[in-house]
């Protein structure tokens, strides 16, 4: 029985999900050929090792509405800009600062009663373009939080913008600015490959899944589902489909299993 491969991410209100046709080891040389094709242009489009992409999906997951988190840029001051000559040593301290004002909001948020904070963080020099060591910090609201995060961090100013979620601004597009230092820095001895972003242990982890269907089966989009990405090609032996989904408040449909045929003793 001929079978399909669906891959799906399961990250809050987004969804994507991939559909082809995978290799069997019984068709000839074009059909398998064909098929191999599909499933690493499929698997390209999940995408899901790169690091922008898997941030975005994270952030979606743990921060899914404009209202649940804000976005704070933590620059130093004069006195306590890291100056070491190793940017390695830099980065070091950068992160030990990051650790203590985390520190701070979560006691600050203990003495208020209130839940831990889940955040997502990176670091950011760009010191090819001149500028300055400084954090990003994606911090989930509790609607008073500003002033608080100010007095937690003491080696600066702090700039605070509200979480956006539409077309011009959403999770893509600050993904994409708080993984910028990967794809455009020049000055590589200052960026040593780990430490780049990060979350705390407190955020959830995306969910990923992969099953056979049925080879009919088809990726309709769901009652109540806005597309945000949808790409597809087929061939004489072979297929593949993409979609990417921000689910409604209605429950997204499990696709079902295909049934294997059993072997014959």
């Amino acid at each position: 029985m001929a079978m399909k491969r669906l891959k799906t991410a399961y990250a809050g209100a987004i969804i994507e999900r991939a559909l082809y046709d995978a290799p069997t080891g019984r068709e000839g040389p074009k059909e398998r050929a064909q098929k191999s094709k599909a499933s690493s242009e499929a698997q390209r489009r999940m995408n899901l090792k790169n690091a922008c992409h898997q941030f975005e999906l994270r952030i979606a997951l743990n921060f899914p509405t404009a209202g649940s988190a804000r976005f704070y840029t933590l620059t130093y001051d004069e006195a306590h800009l890291p100056r070491q000559q190793d940017p390695k040593d830099c980065r070091k301290q950068v992160l030990q600062d990051k650790d203590s004002f985390l520190r701070a909001v979560r006691g600050e948020r203990q003495k208020a009663g209130k839940a831990a904070p889940r955040a997502a963080w990176c670091i950011e020099v760009l010191t090819a373009e001149g500028g300055r060591w400084h954090l990003h910090v994606l911090l989930d609201s509790t609607g008073d939080d500003d002033e608080t995060v100010r007095r937690c961090w003491k080696r600066g100013s702090v700039d605070v913008e509200p979480l956006r979620v539409d077309q011009e601004k959403n999770h893509e597009t600050l993904a994409r600015y708080m993984t910028k230092e990967m794809r455009e820095l020049q000055d590589r001895a200052s960026r040593p490959g780990q430490h780049v972003w990060g979350f705390t242990r407190n955020c959830l982890k995306v969910e990923y899944d992969s099953v056979l269907v049925p080879e009919d089966y088809r990726l309709d989009v769901p009652e109540g589902c806005e597309v945000l990405a949808d790409r597809s090609e087929r061939t004489e032996f072979a297929s593949w489909h993409f979609q990417k989904l921000r689910v409604g408040a209605a429950a997204f449909p499990k696709p079902p299993r295909a049934k294997r045929r059993r072997r014959r003793a």
